[in-house]
């Protein structure tokens, strides 16, 4: 497992620790990990090794944890619907100068620096985060009320 330094744009103070706990045992789960693999910063799959699918049982895993629906290709669509009409979010596969700062507004707890120029929509996955999926569940859990 490579180190990453820490990106996290979650204040470590507002972490709810029951939250995250649940997050990294699903995941864990889905990849065979012990939990204490599972850190915050880690991204999914250059550092814990997921696969695509993966990802849906991750998906299903934190579902099923919190009772809550976690839509499917939320953080693209987010950056998507983020833009104004007629601004492009990719071409050819490649993002755009405007779909690169949605994504990256979408995506605070990713570093900047990987959301880079050349970036493919095919690439975004590589990107996640476990404080992607602990995002995402806070802000449903939220919703929910």
């Amino acid at each position: 497992m490579s180190v990453n330094p820490p990106v996290t744009a979650i204040p470590s103070d507002t972490i709810d620790q029951a939250v995250l706990a649940k997050v990294q045992d699903a995941i864990a789960e889905a990849l065979g990990l012990d939990e204490d693999e599972v850190e915050l910063d880690g991204r999914l799959i250059d550092d814990l090794g997921a696969e695509s699918l993966d990802f849906l049982d991750i998906v299903f895993r934190l579902e099923r944890a919190f009772d809550i629906k976690i839509p499917r290709g939320g953080v693209e669509s987010q950056a998507r619907d983020g833009l104004d009409d007629g601004v492009v979010y990719e071409t050819d596969g490649v993002l755009t100068e405007a779909g690169l700062k949605k994504l990256a507004e979408a995506m605070p707890e990713v570093d900047p620096a990987d959301i880079k120029p050349g970036l493919k929509a095919a690439e975004i996955p590589t990107l996640f985060r476990v404080a992607t999926f602990y995002r995402i569940v806070v802000g449903l859990l939220a919703e929910k009320g």
